[in-house]
């Protein structure tokens, strides 16, 4: 069957009508003429996979991943870096018109760097024969000997890797220090750089995998924190404590607060580490720490999981009026759901897309808000 594709999805995929149902493509992009196969038909709408390009577009390119077709870790690998950048300042636009009602106008330019090699993490997933990567859609293991989108050292690893007890293999490295967390290393963590701190990561606890956007979005928040005059922050779902560190020197305390033992444990290490005496770190759920969140903080910076923000962490928010709230976002729709509830106090000054995470449909999203006079 032969479709011609209207535009792109927030996921990437071609979007056709087929008898007036909309068909989701893989692998097609706007304006291209495909031959496509339903693979899935749901109640409202059907998947489809592209079999050959008909009319191609100007924007495809050839991808140079010989698992692309397969694998799960990317789907953005057939379109050209530039016009990645245009569909994900598009898609943040988009959400936040349609989910949050702000303008255009607040959102500022993608910031972006490399497409490749930049990750200095993998989890590879293994069954009773193969070590490797999930297919689309599956959990069926695709062996893989190199991941473009990977730090070469740790591609180096991976041709070697060997079957372990574990379900997944993590694999991680170090910026700077190229120290390498595997299963057969010495050590279980390493010392990774953002800037010029350095942070202990431990297999379990969460780091960035771009260090070199999250040197630039780390530079963003300090910067506002410069700006806005702050003086005691909160840094909640902190993890290994890496925002509040990196800008500690700014302000005159930060509280911490994070579910994940193995990070908190990190945190109070990388203080250490750091001589950030005027860190305090807390083992805990955001929403069951409520009472730490008081009115003496003018500042919360705020990185949530994709799920984004628990309705009571927000109302905790919106009662102790920070003036200055500074959002990290790896889901632009929780993002959207959380600042129409942030809107009845804060007026969004802007909202910065980061591609933390190229040749994915995934984007990075760094909100200012302050509070209304």
């Amino acid at each position: 069957m032969q479709v011609k594709i209207e535009k792109l999805d927030h996921y990437g995929r071609g979007i056709t009508k087929i008898e007036n149902k909309i068909c989701f493509v893989e692998g097609a992009l706007k304006d291209e003429v495909v031959e496509i196969e339903v693979i899935k038909e749901k109640k409202k709408y059907y998947l489809a996979t592209t079999k050959k390009v008909i009319e191609k577009s100007k924007d495809r390119i050839t991808s140079n991943c010989p698992y692309y077709a397969r694998c799960g870790g990317c789907n953005l690998d057939h379109i050209s870096f530039e016009k990645e950048q245009e569909f994900k300042e598009e898609k943040v636009k988009e959400i936040m018109t349609k989910f949050a009602k702000i303008s255009n106008d607040k959102i500022k330019p993608i910031i972006y760097d490399n497409p490749y090699h930049y990750r200095n993490k993998i989890t590879l997933h293994k069954d009773d024969k193969k070590i490797g990567l999930y297919e689309k859609e599956s959990n069926t293991i695709i062996p893989i000997t190199k991941c473009l989108l990977l730090n070469d050292k740790l591609n180096e690893i991976l041709k070697s890797i060997k079957p372990s007890n574990k379900k997944d293999i993590i694999l991680k490295i170090g910026n700077k220090t190229d120290e390498i967390l595997s299963p057969t290393a010495k050590k279980n963590y390493i010392t990774s750089y953002i800037g010029n701190k350095k942070y202990k990561v431990s297999e379990k606890s969460f780091f960035q995998v771009n260090s070199i956007i999250t040197e630039k979005l780390y530079d963003e928040i300090k910067e506002i924190i410069q700006e806005k005059n702050s003086k005691n922050v909160l840094d909640l779902y902190c993890g290994t404590g890496t925002i509040g560190i990196y800008i500690c020197e700014s302000v005159n305390k930060v509280l911490g607060i994070e579910s994940c033992k193995d990070a908190v444990d990190d945190a109070n290490y990388n203080k250490e580490l750091n001589n950030a005496t005027n860190c305090t770190y807390k083992l805990g759920k955001v929403e069951n720490l409520t009472k730490e969140i008081t009115s003496e903080y003018d500042t919360a910076i705020i990185d949530p999981p994709r799920s984004g923000l628990d309705k009571k962490v927000i109302k905790k928010l919106l009662e102790i009026k920070p003036k200055t709230l500074i959002y990290v976002s790896c889901d632009p729709v929780t993002l959207a759901r959380d600042l129409n509830l942030l809107k009845e106090k804060y007026n969004i000054e802007y909202i910065r897309p980061y591609n933390m995470f190229p040749r994915t449909y995934h984007v990075e999203c760094c909100t200012l808000l302050s509070l209304k006079k």
